[in-house]
């Protein structure tokens, strides 16, 4: 079932065709690609001069997401593609980039709380967080897939071959992992480990058998270790878009961020990001891997 690389492109900018930025937020660009705040309404809210007088925009993130934004620990460094764009959105606005760490557990509360101004980490927009904040346009495409082992490969094709008491799945806690596997997978034995980024090495060392994840996420790993396999990540279980995530009140950080990610997306950056951080050199390993 080896496919080219090209087809998980294709597939994640389809899905992220769906949720395009309106058309009336590039106003906010001025002609020579600069951000123009001139055009946002700063009355109601004022986030954007906020933001422009402290110096810094604050952005919230767990860290623990590769290819997203994972906290380099031998840096110290956020990399991957929601810190790429991050720091290019900290440009636009022309102030410095300030990391607060959150947790996925604790996300929506210290999102609500205004710890940061936004967290930009590789979040799902789902109906629930917009009823409660808010959230941008959609910018990359997503979905819920597997992580195995590649011994395994040929045993998981499917919700149901997954979901047997003998088959132990490992999610982080917290996030929409744990909620699909709870919705999803009642029959399966469920193991809830704090650290996301542990959980593919665990895998590989047979502590689990899958690790519910992100297409994006399975693709990064199976080119990192080839231990393991993502079975179904040209056929995942959702889809949806990742966006940014802010309290209510930022109606115009909201609408700058939205017309930032149209401008992004005009200019190609985004598909420059994706090509750097998600698909890298090896994408005819990752579908040989699938």
């Amino acid at each position: 079932m080896a496919r080219t690389g090209a087809v998980i492109l294709a597939l994640i900018l389809a899905l992220a065709a769906l949720m395009g930025a309106s058309a009336e937020n590039r106003m906010y660009y001025a002609e020579g690609g600069e951000v123009d705040p001139g055009g946002a309404d700063l009355d109601a809210a004022g986030v954007l001069d906020a933001i422009v007088a402290r110096g810094a925009l604050r952005v919230g993130a767990t860290g623990d997401y590769n290819p997203m934004s994972y906290l380099d620990p031998g840096t110290g460094e956020y990399v991957g593609f929601d810190a790429a764009l991050a720091e290019d959105l900290a440009a636009a606005l022309g102030v410095a980039l300030e990391y607060v760490p959150t947790s996925w557990p604790t996300l929506m509360e210290d999102t609500l709380a205004g710890k940061f101004d936004l967290a930009l980490c590789g979040i799902t927009v789902t109906d629930a967080r917009k009823e409660q904040a808010l959230m941008s346009d959609g910018y990359l495409g997503n979905g819920k897939t597997i992580l195995c082992r590649a011994e395994d490969a040929g045993k998981y094709l499917s919700l149901g071959d997954i979901d047997r008491p003998e088959v132990r799945v490992m999610v982080n806690p917290g996030g929409l992992n744990e909620k699909f596997a709870h919705e999803n997978l009642p029959n399966c034995t469920l193991i809830v480990h704090d650290v996301n980024n542990e959980i593919p090495a665990l895998i590989a060392e047979g502590e689990a058998d899958i690790m519910i994840t992100e297409i994006m996420e399975a693709g990064f790993y199976v080119r990192e270790d080839a231990r393991l396999a993502a079975p179904l990540i040209h056929e995942p279980f959702t889809h949806g878009q990742l966006g940014a995530l802010m309290p209510k009140g930022s109606e115009d950080l909201l609408d700058y961020v939205n017309a930032f990610l149209a401008r992004e997306r005009a200019s190609g950056r985004l598909d420059e990001l994706a090509a750097q951080y998600i698909y890298g050199e090896s994408d005819e390993e990752l579908a040989d891997a699938a």
